[in-house]
């Protein structure tokens, strides 16, 4: 019996191990380091701005990611977040930053409440966005708080 819970332990430390191995951590850095094209979209009847995602970006789609940011309430009641690199005060809605510093995150459950600043480091299913203009370019699936 003994040897059997051992060597249970030992295969979920193996399993562990490697779901961890299979995230990868990303920096805000790295993610706005982008540029983009001032485009004309005849849905929304005037420009806007296109991510132009390069090869730092383009390798995390549809990866599983860890990041670290601070949480920014949009609808507290219907539990919409996003992460931001910045603070509120220096946030892309209320701040000088640029949409490459934000991300939205949807939970794999509900979060307790979360406050707004609140540093958390996140993982989930990451995506890019270069189409859907009504979304944030960048977009966490699944995100569970580590």
């Amino acid at each position: 019996m003994r040897i059997k819970l051992i060597a249970l332990f030992i295969l979920l430390g193996a399993v562990v191990s490697a779901t961890a191995q299979n995230t990868t951590s990303v920096s805000w850095s790295t993610l706005m380091d982008l540029k983009f094209k001032d485009v004309y979209m005849e849905s929304t009847g005037g420009y806007v701005y296109i991510p132009l995602f390069n090869e730092k970006h383009k390798p995390l789609d549809g990866r599983e990611i860890e990041i670290t940011g601070y949480i920014i309430p949009i609808d507290v009641e219907s539990d919409t977040y996003v992460l931001s690199a910045f603070p509120f005060s220096a946030c892309f809605f209320c701040g000088g930053a640029g949409p490459e510093s934000v991300m939205a995150i949807y939970f794999q459950s509900p979060p307790r409440r979360l406050k707004t600043d609140e540093r958390l480091t996140l993982t989930g299913v990451f995506e890019l966005n270069d189409s859907d203009v009504d979304e944030l370019i960048y977009v966490l699936k699944d995100v569970r708080i580590k």
